[in-house]
């Protein structure tokens, strides 16, 4: 072994053996032997008498590299030289008398030298090296070594220079159809003889020779003259082999793949279609069986399917009567065997069922009626939509338990599913009637089944079902037409023995949702629905995802009943008795340990119902306070055992008043503030008491941040249902909220202020003067690290925590400004903090990043400057606001800022902002007229003073039209500045 290659060894070493600085020397040694004058030499010596692979493969690629790097500066001599060598090498001839040990290696060798080949073929053929193919084909003689040797070749070219299904350059394109034209002249019929008299001579003898020929020519009928295969020879060769009995699996499925290459030619659609009708396809339809992981099957089911595309492509394409009804009988007969195929076999990844389904049933919609092969296709084609949307029983303790391959496939289902429910509507719109004898016969099945074991059976007809309730109008489906009601009341009636099965018991209670409107109009069926969602189908389902779930659509279902179930509430409270006592428990969270706030629907559903005025009094009362004592009693017991609860018990008892909020949060909802203060008033003094007592918990867990958050919704709650009545308690909430608010906290709070202005506008002008100092000293101390540009942190929690604080409160600032609540910036305790906010709005309308924030601002400006600013030269309502507007807003925000090239006219949110600095001009001229222009013009613009006064001229003009049209006035003078 010489030094070559031992450095070649071991740069291919990969065992970690070898030192890294001796890998590093061995692969720049190797690699300066490749720039070597000598080095094809070299290569060709070491190929024809080494025989390690390394060193084999390394030849070969540098040979490789050398050919495609410096061909056109190589010596004829030398091109020569390399040509005949490695065309030797591949033809099992002798070099220098010598032969040579390469198609002795490996596959992945004899891989690389066609490599060679083909980028020899690239640079020379046609022009230079004209009969490498037809000097090729003698050496077949020699044996399979040398054909497999040839068919590597053939695929090296399709698959580095022919095919198109890789991208390729424009010169590697040229050079294709350079060599593909040459090879059609010259020698395809030679090669594709070759082929035959290959395939018919080792058939019997060596099936594996014949099949690599096969394989090798499929990939080439695409562009040769399509005759040289359909033909009396080459055709009942291939049918020969695969209808053969006693052949090999693997060469019959590799005829088939010919076959199917043929099939799928392009061509013109008449000729395509007398071609298809040739072929007699119906031979093979018997080699179809349930054996998916067969082969042949394999190569069977797509050759039938292929088939069928490209005669339904035909039928589209055809243009002749008689073409038509050929394609459709061609059609007829091979859709049987196609679908049998869908069901039961393994589908190549390429062919897309719905497509080809899709198509089809396209076809049907330009018939006035649907012949009777035709109606049973569409019934075949629903049941091939059945098969395919069922899941596969291996993942059903998966699906069930919902682990990561559950999740994994419920996901890929799901998207999968997508596609075939919008065939089965298409299919509906073809032929309802079919279709929902169809679902109706697939849930009878399943009705009919006894045994637990077809949950995916259940699953697959409920999900049908839910489909076909998607394709139907909200009048169709309150009619109830066809069989819709007959649908509806199996589906109610029912309990599956896999009732038990998350999925089955989730499809169920959606598909009973979707049918909500029939139930409305047909009201002898609630009963069913409500038994179906209170008993173990739904929210007393074992499986807590089910019973989330059902929880969430009873509360939707009650949103929409609402009166018709004011007979039931008692049936329905009894119902959930065992739901509501959870809460009422000291010991809920020890048995929900994940905190869940499930029942907080079940809550919902039931203020819903009790909050509804079609119920007494006396029995709202009595509904309600049984529900709110109990919780509010636990609340109470809790807090004045605080102090003496150990962090274990603490955490335990704070998660279970979590709970009790939420629980009581959702229960209000169904209360509207006309019946809790005006209809029945008594009722708003429950929800007052239940209030008073939450509001202890700020007292008594005043830094649990979980805690405050809820009850702080809850206020929210409150503020809608109880109207102006929740004024009281505001003063100590609103004091205990603020008391010990982080950045997170004040954003909330900020927004429960901005519900309060926006629900009582001036109203609530005490309760604002009296917390403002402090939310602003609070917030601008925090939003400082924000507003400083220094700042170059932007993504840690914290930035982020502040950033959205400074976002709320430009809106609360926005939202006080425009409820007519500006002197709250003015009272004594305000003033001090005046400034600050004066600078940072004006910063905020020139420079902000998003627009919609510096219009906010901008407008802010406007409504302060009508509420402080007078037209006389009276008192100044705010010493220096005047001048604070002429001299540093005006010029900066509405000139210099517009005036910056990051100010872009054609985003259609800066043009609404750039109208809101036009009307803040159009107010400061209505306020302070010339004051304003003088210093607007002399200040903000250079001379010459020509142009301040043209501009001076035009200004008074627009804002005097009282129109927002003067934007494009302002837009064509930005030219000139």
């Amino acid at each position: 072994m010489d030094d070559v290659e031992k450095a070649i060894l071991i740069s291919f070493d990969e065992s970690g053996a070898i030192d890294s600085e001796l890998k590093l020397q061995a692969v720049n040694f190797c690699q300066k032997i490749k720039e070597t004058p000598s080095i094809c030499s070299l290569c060709i010596e070491k190929l024809c008498f080494c025989k390690l692979v390394q060193v084999q493969f390394w030849c070969l690629q540098a040979l490789q590299e050398v050919i495609r790097v410096k061909y056109g500066s190589m010596s004829l001599e030398e091109k020569n030289f390399i040509r005949k060598s490695i065309f030797s090498m591949a033809c099992l001839e002798g070099i220098n008398d010598k032969m040579c040990v390469v198609l002795d290696s490996p596959a992945f060798i004899k891989n690389k030298l066609s490599q060679v080949l083909v980028t020899l073929i690239y640079f020379e053929y046609p022009l230079i090296w004209s009969s490498v193919f037809v000097d090729f084909l003698p050496h077949l003689s020699k044996g399979a070594v040398v054909i497999d040797m040839f068919s590597r070749l053939l695929n090296a070219l399709d698959d580095e220079l022919v095919s198109m299904d890789y991208p390729r350059t424009a010169e590697e394109v040229a050079v294709a159809g350079r060599v593909k034209d040459a090879m059609r002249k010259q020698c395809v019929p030679q090669i594709v003889r070759a082929w035959y008299d290959i395939v018919s001579m080792y058939k019997n003898t060596d099936p594996e020779t014949c099949v690599t020929v096969l394989d090798c020519m499929r990939r080439y009928v695409s562009w040769i003259d399509i005759g040289l295969i359909v033909n009396d020879a080459f055709i009942p060769l291939l049918f020969e082999l695969i209808l053969v009995d006693g052949l090999s699996e693997q060469l019959r499925a590799a005829a088939a793949g010919c076959v199917l290459a043929v099939v799928s030619k392009r061509m013109d659609a008449h000729s395509k279609l007398s071609l298809l009708k040739s072929l007699q396809i119906s031979r093979v339809f018997g080699l179809v069986s349930d054996d998916n992981d067969s082969d042949l099957v394999s190569a069977i089911a797509a050759l039938i399917t292929g088939y069928a595309v490209e005669v339904l492509e035909c039928s589209k394409r055809v243009n002749t009567e008689d073409a038509k009804v050929i394609s459709m009988e061609l059609l007829d007969e091979v859709l049987p065997t196609v679908f049998y195929v869908m069901q039961n076999c393994e589908m190549d990844a390429a062919f897309s069922i719905v497509q080809f389904l899709s198509g089809y049933v396209a076809t049907m919609k330009t018939h006035s009626s649907l012949q009777e092969n035709q109606m049973l296709h569409i019934s075949q084609i629903l049941e091939v939509i059945r098969t395919q949307i069922r899941y596969d029983p291996m993942y059903r303790n998966n699906l069930d338990m919902v682990d990561m391959i559950g999740v994994e496939e419920e996901s890929r289902m799901l998207e999968f599913r997508k596609d075939l429910f919008v065939l089965l509507r298409n299919v509906g719109r073809v032929a309802p009637e079919v279709t929902r004898i169809f679902i109706r016969n697939s849930l009878a099945s399943a009705i009919s089944s006894s045994s637990d074991k077809n949950a995916e059976e259940v699953e697959a007809a409920l999900s049908l079902l839910y489909a076909l309730g998607e394709t139907m109008s909200d009048e169709a489906m309150r009619v109830g037409n066809g069989l819709l009601s007959e649908l509806v009341t199996n589906l109610l009636s029912t309990r599956f023995p896999c009732h038990s099965n998350r999925l089955v018991a989730l499809v169920y209670l959606e598909t009973i949702a979707r049918y909500m409107k029939f139930i409305q109009e047909n009201v002898q069926y609630i009963p069913l629905v409500l038994a179906a969602f209170l008993d173990e189908r739904g929210i007393h389902h074992p499986n807590i995802y089910v019973s989330r779930r059902a929880s969430y659509l009873f509360m939707r279902i009650v949103k929409l009943l609402k009166s018709k179930l004011v007979p039931f509430i008692e049936t329905i409270l009894q119902s959930l008795q065992d739901v509501v006592a959870r809460f009422t428990s000291m010991n809920l969270a020890s048995r929900e340990p994940a905190g869940s706030e499930d029942g907080a629907y079940v809550f919902e559903a039931i203020g819903l119902l009790i909050g509804m005025e079609d119920v007494s009094l006396e029995k709202q009362s009595d509904y309600l306070s049984s529900l709110l004592t109990p919780l509010c009693q636990q609340v109470e017991v809790t807090l004045m055992n605080a102090k003496a609860l150990n962090p274990d018990e603490s955490s335990l008892q704070i998660a279970n008043i979590q709970q009790i909020i939420v629980a009581i949060n959702a229960l209000s909802k169904g209360f509207s503030e006309r019946l809790v203060t005006s209809s029945r008033p008594a009722i708003g003094h429950m929800f007052k008491q239940t209030l008073d007592v939450l509001l202890q918990i700020l007292v008594v867990f005043p830094k649990v941040e979980p805690l405050r958050t809820k009850v702080l919704s809850f206020i929210h709650r409150m503020v809608d249902t109880l109207g102006a009545s929740v004024f009281p308690y505001l003063p100590k909430a609103l004091e205990q909220l603020l008391a010990e608010s982080e950045p997170k906290e004040m954003v909330g709070f900020l927004l429960l202020l901005n519900q309060l202005i926006c629900k009582f506008s001036t109203l609530v002008r005490d309760i604002l003067e009296e917390v403002f100092p402090t939310i602003a000293g609070r917030v601008f101390s925090a939003i400082q690290r924000v507003v400083d540009s220094s700042v170059t942190e932007t993504n840690t929690e914290e930035i982020r925590e502040l950033q959205e604080l400074q976002k709320t409160l430009y809106t609360f600032l926005h939202v006080i400004a425009t409820h007519d609540l500006s002197s709250v910036f003015l009272s004594p305790r305000s003033r001090d903090y005046l400034t600050s906010i004066m600078q940072l709005l004006l910063h905020t309308s020139c420079h902000h990043k998003d627009i919609v924030t510096r219009k906010a601002c901008v407008q802010i400006f406007i409504k302060l400057i009508k509420d402080w600013c007078a037209k006389s030269s009276g008192e100044e309502k705010v010493p220096g606001f005047k001048s604070f507007i002429i001299e540093t807003f005006a010029t900066n925000c509405c000139l210099y800022s517009v005036l910056d090239k990051s100010f872009e006219f054609g985003d259609a949110n800066t043009l609404v902002l750039f109208g809101e600095i036009v009307l803040a001009q159009k107010v400061m001229y209505e306020k302070f007229g010339d004051d304003f222009l003088v210093h607007f013009v002399s200040k903000g613009f250079p001379s010459p003073q020509n142009l301040a006064e043209q501009y001076c001229q035009k200004l008074k003009v627009s804002l005097c039209k009282y129109q927002m049209c003067s934007v494009a006035c302002f837009h064509g003078q930005r030219g000139i500045f």
